[in-house]
């Protein structure tokens, strides 16, 4: 009698934790462009965010561990300095990073925590001069 009522409650409880967890895993945030992020970015200050662009031609300061993403028509500063960043941050170079949006003085930058670079191409392009 006992044997089948414990098995009730632990299946239950194992029941029970598994719906809590669900309810208490958060979903990791949408990728957005730095374009559709800057259309209204009031609303991400201080929330999570995960952005994608191209890193302007020569924006890259390792001593103050900054860059600028760019989309077609905004651009966004990137703060690396507590961030993990995969090999191959440089110009020109399609980045996704992942961290807090904030604004200070006037201006919006994201404090990134993650910042993953695109794969070089395996291929160059061929130069047929024959």
């Amino acid at each position: 009698m006992w044997a089948r009522r414990t098995r009730v409650l632990v299946i239950g409880g194992i029941i029970t934790l598994g719906l809590l967890a669900t309810v208490l895993v958060q979903s990791p945030p949408v990728t957005q462009t730095v374009d559709e992020l800057m259309v209204g970015p009031d609303h991400y200050v201080g929330e999570e965010v995960a952005i994608r662009g191209e890193v302007r031609d020569g924006s890259i300061e390792n001593s103050s561990m900054i860059f600028v993403l760019e989309g077609e028509t905004s651009s966004l500063v990137i703060h690396f300095s507590n961030a993990a960043v995969s090999n191959g941050l440089d110009d020109n170079r399609t980045v996704y990073a992942e961290g807090i949006l904030r604004y200070d003085e006037g201006s919006y930058f994201l404090e990134a925590d993650v910042i993953k670079t695109s794969c070089p191409s395996k291929y160059e392009e061929v130069n047929d001069e024959a």
